[in-house]
């Protein structure tokens, strides 16, 4: 945001190329320590909005947006050059997403998520419970 009109672009690049490099290399280290105890059959991503940043007015908003969509493309291209498939799930909607997917209540979904917990020392909370689920989306997928 600071940058001027005419470095933008550049900057933007840079920035990119930073990004998508760091998230290539983090993600096969990760693959690689996974990898020694069971197989990564795929990558869910759970993401708060997938709203193109371009239909922001609030320039600050927009930054976050940016980001958070940098960040988003920079780990899907980085596992498909893992040769990983990869989707995105947006949290709101994950629970009835699922449910369709499944062919289960939501309802159901979210007690059985929770009972996966159960035996999780400490707490059990929203972000771990859509995380589990995203997995159980992905591996339902990947069969």
């Amino acid at each position: 945001m600071g940058a001027r009109s005419s470095e933008a672009p550049r900057v933007e690049r840079r920035l990119r190329g930073i990004v998508e490099r760091v998230t290539r290399r983090s993600l096969a280290a990760l693959l690689g320590e996974y990898n020694r105890a069971r197989r990564v059959r795929g990558v869910a991503l759970v993401v708060g909005s997938t709203i193109d940043p371009a239909t922001i007015g609030n320039d600050h908003i927009r930054a976050h947006a940016l980001e958070g969509q940098l960040f988003r493309t920079a780990l899907q291209r980085a596992a498909r050059a893992s040769r990983l498939p990869c989707t995105t799930l947006v949290e709101r909607t994950l629970y009835e997403t699922a449910a369709e997917r499944f062919k289960r209540p939501a309802t159901a979904l979210k007690s059985a998520v929770a009972e996966l917990g159960q035996p999780v020392e400490g707490p059990w909370r929203a972000d771990e419970k859509a995380a589990a689920l995203a997995a159980w989306l992905m591996l339902r997928s990947v069969h």
